[in-house]
């Protein structure tokens, strides 16, 4: 009885791993550039979407949404990507980015970005995702500063 007990208790243990193992890689979106020196006025979303299944073609499409005064998140007229083709899935993960640069303002505006995702494989669209940016991304190229990740950049 005790050897079911301690099997049963592994198989619990090792199960949640293996099922998590074998859920596809996570997308995110990050604002990597908020109005620097080098970059003013401008809001920089970079994106990662995981690069499986093998062959699919690779997409993104990078809108920004702006902050109400009542908190609602709103599109921002024509800060729109449209969509991107970022290439074909070879097993890792791909990213991309995308920057937006708008007329001085007289009263500051709270943006972010948001991020859609898309895998095709022939005509079939076996996956769409999205994903409003968040912090905590360190993106391969782009960022300005280096190394600079946040959810929202006030212009």
């Amino acid at each position: 009885m005790l050897r079911v007990l301690v099997v049963a208790l592994a198989l619990m243990v090792l199960l949640p791993g293996v099922a998590a193992a074998k859920e596809p890689a996570a997308v995110w979106a990050t604002v990597n550039v908020c109005d620097t020196a080098k970059q003013p006025d401008a809001i920089g979303l970079r994106a990662s979407m995981p690069g499986t299944p093998k062959g699919a073609r690779l997409s993104m499409r990078f809108q920004v949404e702006y902050r109400t005064a009542e908190g609602r998140w709103d599109d921002v007229e024509d800060a729109d990507s449209g969509w991107r083709a970022v290439g074909t899935a070879k097993g890792a993960p791909v990213e991309y980015g995308w920057s937006f640069t708008f007329a001085k303002r007289s009263t500051p505006v709270t943006l972010r970005g948001v991020v859609k995702f898309r895998w095709r494989q022939g005509d079939k669209l076996p996956r769409q995702q999205e994903a409003a940016t968040e912090p905590g991304h360190a993106s391969k190229a782009g960022s300005d500063p280096a190394g600079y990740s946040a959810a929202t950049c006030v212009l």
